[in-house]
């Protein structure tokens, strides 16, 4: 970046800082984008395909979860990093539809190329594409179908729409049931609305078996042990206190020393900690605990009183897991020993020690209506239990969201077809170079369809025409395409449903996307480090692309 003055050339950049302008600027940024879409479009639905992710350390992923192949991408390029960005937005706000979102970016940016080139401003694009999501939106809200949370069948229809794609199909009943049960236990309603904190359901993991051994605690698994050998490893209807306090003799906050001169003080010195332990355990005994949960450490002295005592004890317990100890067991946090009493405890049916693949675990179970619950998921290999656990997490997220908004759509790309006919229609009472976009936006939203046909093995062009035929009639808002049969059909009447949030999220998201993306028109890059500079061959061979 330099300019001209009296003959003189004024640098204004350092020397290898790159810079790219205009038309330059918004091709690299649209190809990088795409590049990133077309990676994982592959993935979407019950045919898709997995990806398998290699990282510097040679661990090894194996999934077609949307956000967990782009977050273990080492992705460097700025647009490329930003559609990674709409992905973990769909994961946090829906927990699925993360494929989508990415791949509709994706699209709209390839259209809105095809636009640029016919000297179309990139900020009229940008216009006809908001109009067309906000369009979106209110077709979608249009033609959704209600649900409740007692609609246990439909529920289950959801998870498992979710789930098919995660290679879990074969036993997607089972764990669908699973998560169903697992989120209708945590609803609750605060200001005369429903809400399904999916945080109170913890998700604990352990390779082998297999994923039908996967099972619901009504309760909390804690992934500790018992701490002393003599305490009991099963106590039945326990009385648990939590606490959230040491049972060790307090350290001085500031450097103390303290001199000791002859055998009777150390023996004394000893005699008086050991009290002060005892004590403590005696205040624990008072309360009628016969389980402790501890947030911080238990001395080895007071491990002893507490096994003699025959009260059982885990230390060092995650502070999540005692919120949702408390949660489950209707009992308190305490802070402080002292304030301890009888009405702090916590009650379930069983407090038992379990070896799960090796290694011990806790069960508290047989909660009275506990706020919070345990999945405990198994699976054949490391592998294939990270992909149930991740199939399992889509699963709650989706009937969360179905559960809170009350609301969902058919799936197999029907509402993508029905979205993409009434913009065509919305389209032409626009008119003007916007209407160009809002079309273009129409094109896009096929993609959907379009990718699960082919994704299927399933001729694209010919599904897509049945679609928009079948569309065209009357009541034909639900036909989809049915990938397990290959045939166009009524797919809400099949079961394959969707929240309604997944695909107003995945709209938002990718048109805010997209629509940043193509506003810019000027790319200043700093020069690289001098040891980065080895990797400039990949830079040329790109047209001058940083590297992703």
């Amino acid at each position: 970046m330099a300019g001209q003055l009296g003959g003189t050339p004024i640098l204004i950049l350092p020397e290898k800082a790159h810079r790219y302008i205009g038309r330059d600027a918004q091709r690299m940024n649209i190809m990088a984008a795409r590049i990133i879409a077309e990676a994982i479009r592959t993935t979407l639905g019950p045919r898709g395909m997995d990806k398998m992710l290699v990282d510097n350390l040679g661990d090894v992923i194996i999934t077609n979860d949307g956000v967990t192949i782009l977050d273990e991408m080492d992705v460097e390029h700025p647009a490329a990093k930003m559609m990674v960005e709409i992905a973990k937005a769909q994961e946090d706000e829906v927990g699925d539809g993360t494929t989508t979102a990415v791949m509709l970016a994706g699209e709209l940016l390839k259209k809105a190329e095809e636009m640029l080139d016919q000297d179309i401003h990139a900020t009229v694009i940008a216009m006809g594409y908001r109009k067309a999501a906000e369009k979106a939106q209110e077709i979608l809200n249009g033609m959704a179908i209600k649900v409740s949370k007692d609609d246990g069948g439909m529920l289950k229809q959801i998870a498992m729409t979710s789930m098919s794609s995660k290679g879990s199909e074969m036993h997607g009943g089972g764990l669908a049931e699973l998560c169903v049960q697992a989120v209708k236990q945590i609803v609750e309603e605060e200001n005369g609305k429903l809400v399904a904190d999916i945080d109170n359901i913890k998700v604990e993991k352990k390779s082998g078996g297999s994923s039908a051994d996967s099972q619901l605690i009504k309760g909390i698994i804690i992934d500790k042990e018992v701490v002393h050998p003599g305490m009991p490893k099963r106590v039945e209807n326990p009385k648990i206190a939590l606490l959230n306090c040491a049972l060790e003799v307090k350290e001085t906050e500031t450097d103390a020393e303290i001199r000791i001169t002859d055998p009777e003080q150390l023996k004394a010195f000893l005699e008086e900690e050991e009290r002060m332990l005892r004590e403590m355990v005696e205040r624990v005994k008072e309360t009628g605990a016969n389980v402790v949960f501890c947030q911080k450490g238990i001395d080895d002295v007071a491990q002893h009183f507490l096994a003699k005592s025959g009260i059982s004890a885990a230390r060092r317990v995650k502070e999540s897991d005692m919120e949702k100890l408390a949660r489950a067991t209707g009992g308190k946090v305490v802070t402080n020993l002292k304030d301890l009493t009888s009405d702090d405890l916590g009650h379930a049916a069983l407090v038992e020690e379990r070896k799960v693949a090796g290694d011990e675990m806790i069960f508290v179970e047989g909660c009275k209506d506990p706020r919070a619950v345990s999945l405990l998921v198994r699976g054949g290999t490391e592998h294939v239990v990270d992909e149930v656990e991740r199939a399992v997490h889509d699963g709650i997220c989706v009937i969360s969201a179905a559960i809170e908004d009350g609301k969902i759509v058919a799936g197999g790309g029907a509402p993508e077809i029905e979205v993409a006919r009434q913009l065509r229609e919305y389209a032409e009472t626009v008119g003007g170079r916007e209407a160009l976009a809002i079309n273009a936006f129409a094109d896009a939203v096929e993609i959907v369809p379009r990718t699960l046909a082919e994704n299927a093995g399933l001729d694209p062009i010919d599904i897509l025409v049945q679609l928009r035929a079948e569309h065209g009639k009357q009541g034909g808002k639900d036909i989809g395409v049915d990938v397990i049969s290959g045939r166009v059909t009524n797919t809400s009447k099949l079961g394959i449903v969707e929240p309604l949030r997944v695909k107003t999220q995945a709209i938002k998201s990718a048109g805010e996307a997209a629509e940043m993306i193509l506003r810019i028109d000027d790319v200043i890059a700093a020069g690289k480090l001098e040891k980065e500079e080895k990797g400039a061959g990949a830079e040329e061979e790109m047209g001058g692309m940083p590297p992703m």
